[in-house]
């Protein structure tokens, strides 16, 4: 959904997307590289093309369950809430798509 975006940006290897324990306002979808989700420093997930990081942001006001890192360079489409509620809207699947990605997190989580 995002591969031909006109938003994409280029993020060099190393750099913090979001922080744990920070309040969030936006995710990120992953178009080229990879992202390091990290909780109390240990890395709980590596996130490739076609993955989603930062959605619970956007969802509740809670503060970021982990650290969002690029591994590589990266390029990346950042999703504010109202571009997200657009997607949602016009694009249901999308919506299905974020809670799948919620529910195989918690189900990791949870193990």
């Amino acid at each position: 959904m995002f591969q031909h975006s006109k938003d994409v940006e280029s993020v060099p290897a190393g750099e913090v997307l979001f922080a744990e324990g920070e309040t969030g306002d936006i995710m990120f979808a992953v178009v080229e590289g990879q992202v390091e989700l990290t909780h109390r420093g240990a890395v709980i997930e590596k996130i490739g093309p076609g993955g989603i990081v930062g959605e619970m942001a956007l969802i509740d006001a809670a503060p970021r369950s982990a650290t969002a890192t690029t591994a590589t360079e990266t390029r990346l489409v950042r999703v504010d809430h109202d571009h997200f509620i657009y997607l949602v809207q016009e694009h249901p699947t999308f919506a299905l798509q974020v809670m799948t990605v919620m529910a195989e997190r918690l189900r990791k989580a949870n193990h």
